[in-house]
């Protein structure tokens, strides 16, 4: 019975030691007699005890690794401060294992060194402005040299760029003087959109000004014209009217004569130094004078 129990024992050992249960995502690299002997995948394996062991488990997810912020000299002798991290994910498990001692150790110190030759042969300025360039090339550089390491870089980011204090003071008060720049550049932009609209308003004003004044006299000028025309038209009908009724009355010349007086009376009592006197009254004055003459040879004849 006891002998039993103990085989039981050893069987089930020997079970636990030959099943292996592969979890999704991973792989185990499994050596027989201390060399490579294959890569289990996700799901049940059975190996032999005593023979093979699980050497490693090898995750096939795409990792993260923080490379520690590093400090790097620029082109201009700036030295500033990088914090990059780096996406990966094994594609040779094998490889991952065998090749290099330390994957991770091995992509830490290729990111530092890169980052150092890369940033190197920049500005400053131009290290804030390429952010895209430099993650591209760190990436290239990167999937190169970790392609023999059963490895795949997909991404690289630069997380943060921290410039010496006294530098960022410098950039601070440069990007505080282009602002005030650009706000002063945009006022006087304003002004003189402003002084241009207000220009246009005058403009635009004045012509309609004119344009109404010109309307106006062009209305008055027309008004007048009518009013000097019925004036004119009531004349003449005035005139027709005396016409008609003098033609009527088929006046005689001692009328018109006396009318002609009449009117050169009226004339007379105006202030005008020099007095136009009608053809037809000549001859009414004329017969007055050679009365006045007679009455004084009368008069004459009487005294002798």
């Amino acid at each position: 019975m006891t002998f039993l129990l103990i085989l039981l024992a050893i069987i089930v050992i020997i079970a636990f030691m030959s099943i292996k249960i592969v979890k999704q995502s991973e792989v185990y690299i499994i050596e027989r007699l201390g060399k490579f002997y294959k890569v289990a995948d996700a799901g049940l394996t059975i190996i032999l005890p005593f023979f093979d062991h699980v050497r490693s488990v090898v995750s096939l997810k795409q990792q993260t690794m923080d490379v520690p912020p590093q400090g790097v000299i620029t082109k201009d002798n700036v030295t500033i401060t990088i914090d990059t991290v780096v996406f990966y994910q094994i594609t040779d498990p094998a490889k991952a294992v065998y090749e290099i001692q330390n994957l991770k150790k091995g992509i830490e110190y290729l990111a530092l060194t890169t980052i150092r030759d890369i940033i190197g042969k920049m500005s400053l300025d131009e290290t804030f402005s390429s952010r895209d360039g430099i993650n591209n090339k760190l990436r290239i550089v990167l999937d190169e040299a970790t392609d023999r390491w059963g490895c795949k870089v997909d991404r690289v980011e630069i997380k943060d760029i921290n410039p010496p204090a006294d530098i960022r003071d410098a950039m601070e008060k440069e990007m505080n003087a282009e602002r005030n720049k650009r706000a002063l550049i945009l006022e006087s932009e304003a002004q003189r959109q402003s002084a241009i609209t207000i220009a246009e308003g005058k403009k635009e004003a004045a012509i309609l000004e004119a344009e109404a004044e010109r309307e106006a006299k062009i209305r008055k000028a027309d008004g007048e014209a009518q009013a000097i025309k019925a004036v004119a038209e009531a004349k003449a009908k005035e005139v027709q009217m005396v016409y008609d009724a003098m033609k009527k009355a088929d006046p005689n010349d001692k009328l018109v004569q006396l009318k002609s007086l009449e009117a050169l009376e009226e004339v007379a009592k105006g202030e005008a130094n020099k007095v136009f006197i009608p053809f037809e009254a000549t001859s009414a004055l004329s017969s007055l004078g050679a009365i006045k003459e007679v009455l004084k040879d009368e008069d004459k004849n009487k005294k002798k």
